[in-house]
């Protein structure tokens, strides 16, 4: 397991793949660890080395303080942290696939430092990804009940109710994946999200770009992804069917081919 100082905290990542290839990094959504991209590994690396990573107060990253009662993290720092990571494993330049959350750092990270990003890949995710209320209840309950009792909830909107019928052990996996979210990181993500708006950067963003969708997606439907991709100068839209927010868990098969699709031009 590798972990790397990044400013002031630890970054914990994963380097897979052929040393040669091109680099792709892959950042996450709200709640999961660099896990949530398993399945997909196996198709990326055969053409990619793949650079996955647990943002600050996920996983196995440290979760810096927060400045206030009802101020979190930005996506500039965040996209920062993502910045630095590149930097201390030198690396240049590199693909960026970014689902949730780690969307709109692709899409930060695209729009503000452009020669660092090659190709695009935006998946669930959106310019704006509100309202701030849902984001505020959320806080609200989280902090009175702990992230244990948000996590159950979270499943009906990242899953197809066939998924979670089907595969009952696997979305139990991720139940836990999100209850054991430090609860800082989670808060601190979480204020990122209510309180950004890329549009304005996003006009600018001059990366190929992609922006794919689960068909049955709540949280970031099909219209947000049609929105973010009318922002982004020759966007392209990629939909896929029976599968909601995450769909490198759900429908990884069809994800992959998406990805690989556009990233290899």
């Amino acid at each position: 397991m590798p972990f790397l100082l990044t400013g002031d905290f630890t970054t914990h990542y994963a380097l897979d793949g052929d040393a040669t290839a091109p680099t792709l990094l892959l950042a996450n959504s709200l709640g999961t660890s660099l896990a949530v991209w398993d399945p997909v590994m196996p198709a990326l690396t055969r053409h990619f080395r793949v650079l996955r990573y647990d943002k600050r107060g996920h996983g196995l990253s440290d979760a810096t303080a927060l400045p206030g009662d009802s101020a979190g993290y930005t996506v500039a720092e965040l996209a920062g942290d993502a910045l630095a990571l590149l930097d201390g494993l030198g690396i240049e330049k590199a693909h960026v696939c970014g689902l949730s959350i780690g969307g709109m750092i692709a899409q930060h990270l695209a729009a503000t430092a452009a020669p660092r990003v090659d190709r695009l890949v935006l998946c669930d995710t959106a310019a704006v990804i509100g309202p701030a209320s849902v984001w505020n209840e959320r806080i609200v309950a989280i902090r009175r009940d702990g992230m244990a009792a948000i996590a159950p909830g979270v499943m009906a909107r990242w899953f197809t109710d066939g998924f979670r019928a089907r595969v009952p052990q696997v979305v139990r996996g991720y139940v836990n994946m999100v209850a054991r979210t430090s609860l800082e990181g989670y808060l601190g993500c979480a204020m990122a999200v209510r309180d950004a708006d890329l549009a304005a950067g996003d006009r600018n963003i001059r990366a190929p770009t992609l922006v794919v969708v689960g068909e049955q997606d709540p949280s970031t439907p099909p219209a947000a992804a049609e929105a973010l991709a009318a922002l982004i100068p020759g966007a392209r839209v990629a939909r896929i069917p029976d599968a909601s927010h995450i769909p490198c868990v759900e429908q990884p098969e069809a994800l992959a081919h998406h990805i690989l699709t556009h990233l290899r031009g």
